[in-house]
C-alpha cells in the first residue's frame, strides 16, 4: 500500500468512528437573585469556556445596571484581556438543576462554561446533540 493510500484509510477509518459535535444549545431561566426577576434564553454550551457568560441586553432584562456593577478581566480566544462587567447573584435553572453563581458581560450569545456544567452535574449527550443529566437520578455533589 502506499503512502497515500495508508493516509486515505486511517482517513476514512476516523470518519467513519464516529460524527463531530455540533453546536450545543440548551434552554435555560436565568433568575437575578436579589430582584427576582427572570428571563429564559437559548444559551450556547462551551466546554471551551470556563464561566457563564450573558449579553449586555439580557443583563439589563434581569434588572442590573452595568454602570453599577463589579468589574473583572477575562483572558479571550485570541489571548486578549478585556475588563468586563461582573453580575452577582444570578441563579441558572435547567431542569431539575440549579446554579447561583456570577455572570460575566460580554458577546452577543449567552454562553455556558465548564464551571456550571460542573457544578449542576450536566454533560454533553454526544449521540443526542444535546444536554443532559450526567445521572439519572439527579444532580450528584461531590465532596
Amino acid at each position: 500500500m502506499r503512502p497515500e493510500e495508508t493516509f486515505q484509510s486511517v482517513t476514512q477509518a476516523r470518519l467513519q468512528q464516529g460524527t463531530q459535535v455540533g453546536h450545543i444549545h440548551a434552554d435555560v431561566r436565568l433568575t437575578n437573585y436579589y430582584a427576582d426577576k427572570s428571563v429564559t434564553v437559548r444559551a450556547l454550551i462551551d466546554t471551551g469556556t470556563t464561566e457563564f457568560f450573558v449579553t449586555p441586553e439580557i443583563a439589563r432584562e434581569l434588572g442590573f445596571d452595568l454602570e453599577e456593577v463589579g468589574r473583572k478581566y477575562v483572558t479571550v480566544a485570541d489571548g486578549r484581556r478585556v475588563y468586563v462587567p461582573r453580575l452577582l447573584g444570578v441563579q441558572i435553572h435547567f431542569e431539575d438543576r440549579n446554579y447561583l453563581t456570577e455572570a460575566l458581560v460580554m458577546g452577543t450569545e449567552c454562553l455556558i462554561g465548564v464551571v456550571p456544567l460542573e457544578v449542576m452535574d450536566l454533560i454533553i449527550d454526544p449521540k443526542l446533540q444535546c444536554l443532559v443529566g450526567r445521572l439519572p437520578d439527579g444532580p450528584c455533589t461531590r465532596a
